[in-house]
């Protein structure tokens, strides 16, 4: 455990670098709303933090429609392995039919290659 590499966010230090960095740009970004000039269509894009806010709901937005997509699209925990199961024992069961006609044949002393 000692020999383990240790990673960029294996250390707090580097941690807490990034999200002053983080808080930095967001500051820097919120200052620059105010100075630099956009070129606007609607008249509401004009509104003191719009675009976050924008940001803000979109993002809300988008995981109430994932919470309720997840009600109609979630299967079973065994949605696959039950499938998987049933194909595999009865290949299981085939195998072992043929083994045994194999075996039979075999004790006659012709082993017939063509079934």
């Amino acid at each position: 455990m000692e020999n383990e590499k240790k990673h960029l966010f294996d250390y707090p230090k580097n941690i807490k670098r990034v999200l002053h960095f983080l808080y930095i740009s967001c500051a820097l970004l919120f200052a620059l709303d105010f100075v630099i000039h956009r070129h606007t269509i609607h008249s509401w894009e004009n509104l003191w933090g719009f675009y976050a806010i924008y940001g803000f709901i979109g993002c809300v937005v988008l995981v109430l429609v994932a919470t309720g997509m997840r009600k109609f699209i979630m299967r079973s925990e065994d949605y696959y392995d039950y499938e998987w199961q049933s194909d595999q024992a009865e290949k299981l069961k085939e195998d072992l039919d043929q083994d045994s006609h194999v075996e039979k044949d075999s004790k006659k002393g012709e082993c017939n290659v063509d079934d």
